[in-house]
């Protein structure tokens, strides 16, 4: 092992010693009883390793291609680490997708529900939950007093999902939680169950008081404006990315992206029913019984069965997929924020790797041809192929590299790149499928727009192909008109899209504008190997690198 990767493992060694969470989903025994510390301390002690550890790889020469690889990667994620802390970004964090809250209550979604050891450590987090958002509100106050706040909108929805998570709107996570564990194949009873209930009921009581210093406190301070302004804006975009893309020009693409996939769903419409406009084609395909589904365990048990006969035709094909990654299972989440979300194996693979969908307690109706390009993009050969033969090739990749590196448009832009391939080798040739696909595709391509033009309150084209509003400045409400004219998509979960821009901005436009990198890294590649080049040889290379900021995966792409 060289010098770049010792640094990595003790790196990812003393984060783990911060990070029982990070114990939990790597599913490493013995810290499953704990909580990651979210309060001022906290986050400074993370920014504190950050510093030091980028510090000594500066300075620490690489002797392989390899380590290279794994010292850019680490360069370039904690350089926009550390920016993000000393602009106070992270210790501010609070959005309705992501945020130490959310982390919290996720915990419990990788833990086991079954055997003694494993309810008591549910017990010990359900007990340690309030003190855990006491820490992360008394970081958000130190946060407010320095000026460093998000918008009141963010606050408020949060507050609403907590309500959500009690029950006192919607089911309460905690009593569906406690209903699933098992010890000897048994419900829980006696005083194991009576220390769950007294436990729950604390945890509520924390969710309450926290949704409290929300709405009385942290909200009063918090500004009404959504807009973050583009120096905030486009340090959340190179995060995301791990890239500087010209915010201008990729605005531009947008609105030419979005018209040219419309265009093709025009003409897709056109195969479903003769003469038939987009909506007419969906008027046919969900009044079609063989592609609605009414019950959400039926419509996950469709899901497990399409992304397992994915699997099955990918693996030795179009993929080298190893054996423990041939194993994935589609959940239905125990919350119903409307989300749709991916979790990777454990290390040792003992926890497969997971699609959840939280599904909106309003939603009745599931249509299959929608989300054929979502089992796509979730399992094989989006997230699922990616993180887990990230997490299997020890032999490439030091432990940080395979299991501590996140970069939003490298992981969703291939997931974005996984439903165009499957397009391109004919596995959506049903115009249905086809459609939803691109249906998906306008979807990401309208957050580009607007979560570019809302942020940075940048004027509507005058002459934009659809005349919409022409030359006046994005605002929240032109944002959900524009979202609503063109994304088929329920309300609910079209709202919380809205919300989910205004509050973290530039995480939305890295899904399209990753996938606009694959693209053209691919075409970059196939132009160098000429007559010798192959897609599942590019596939192997380029994953075979891990998980990075799309700089240095296009650099090291361009050394192989």
């Amino acid at each position: 092992m060289g010098r770049i990767d010792e640094i990595a493992e003790k790196y990812l060694a003393d984060m783990l010693e911060m990070s029982p969470l990070g114990h939990t989903r790597m599913g490493i025994p013995g810290r499953d009883h704990e909580y990651d510390d979210y309060s001022p301390d906290g986050f400074a002690k993370r920014a504190d390793l950050d510093r030091s550890v980028l510090a000594e790889v500066n300075t620490t020469e690489a002797t392989t291609e390899r380590e290279r690889v794994a010292k850019e990667t680490i360069q370039e994620r904690l350089t926009l680490a550390v920016e993000k802390h000393d602009a106070g970004d992270s210790a501010s964090n609070l959005s309705v997708l992501f945020s130490p809250a959310h982390s919290l209550r996720m915990a419990f979604d990788m833990m086991s529900p079954e055997g003694a050891d494993n309810v008591a450590n549910i017990a010990s987090r359900m007990e340690k939950f309030s003190d855990a958002l006491t820490g992360y509100a008394q970081t958000l106050r130190a946060e407010a007093s320095r000026g460093n706040i998000v918008a009141r909108r963010q606050i408020t929805e949060v507050a609403t999902q907590t309500d959500n998570w009690t029950g006192a709107k919607g089911d309460d996570f905690f009593t569906g939680l406690i209903s699933r564990l098992r010890i000897d194949g048994k419900p829980v009873d006696g005083q194991v169950a009576e220390r769950l209930e007294a436990a729950a009921g604390k945890a509520r009581a924390g969710l309450g008081e926290f949704g409290r210093f929300l709405r009385q406190e942290l909200a009063p301070l918090a500004p009404e404006k959504d807009a973050v302004g583009r120096e905030k804006y486009a340090r959340g975009s190179r995060y995301s990315l791990g890239t500087e893309v010209d915010l201008e020009e990729t605005y531009a693409w947008g609105w030419e992206e979005l018209h040219r996939i419309e265009t093709e769903m025009a003409q897709v419409a056109d195969r479903i029913k003769p003469g038939a406009s987009v909506d007419e084609a969906i008027a046919v395909l969900d009044a079609d019984p063989d592609q609605v589904v009414h019950d959400k365990h039926e419509f996950r048990d469709w899901m497990q069965q399409l992304a397992e006969a994915t699997i099955a035709d990918m693996a030795d094909t179009h993929f080298d997929i190893p054996e423990p990654i041939r194993r994935i299972e589609c959940m239905i989440a125990p919350t119903s924020d409307g989300t749709i979300y991916y979790t990777g194996p454990s290390e040792d693979f003992s926890r497969p790797g997971r699609m959840w969908w939280s599904v909106p307690p309003e939603q009745e109706k599931f249509s299959k041809w929608r989300e054929v390009t979502t089992v796509y993009h979730e399992g094989v050969p989006g997230h699922h192929l990616q993180i887990g033969q990230t997490a299997y090739r020890s032999e490439l990749l030091n432990r940080y590299q395979r299991t501590a590196v996140m970069c939003s448009g490298h992981a969703e832009g291939w997931a974005l790149y996984s439903e165009r391939l499957m397009d391109e080798l004919g596995y959506l040739s049903e115009p249905g499928n086809k459609l939803g696909m691109l249906d998906g595709q306008a979807f990401r391509a309208t957050r580009v727009i607007i979560d570019i033009g809302m942020h940075l309150e940048l004027e509507i084209p005058e002459d934009n192909p659809f005349g919409f509003a022409p030359g006046k400045t994005w605002t929240p409400e032109l944002g959900w008109e524009f979202l609503t004219d063109h994304c088929r998509m329920d309300e609910s979960f079209l709202r919380f899209e809205l919300n989910r821009y205004l509050g973290w901005p530039g995480q939305a436009p890295s899904y399209k504008v990753g996938e606009r990198i694959w693209m053209a890294a691919r075409e970059e590649y196939k132009q160098r190997k000429g007559s010798a080049f192959n897609l599942k040889q590019f596939h192997t290379d380029a994953l075979n690198l891990g998980p990075m900021g799309l700089d240095p995966f296009q650099a090291a792409l361009r050394r192989l």
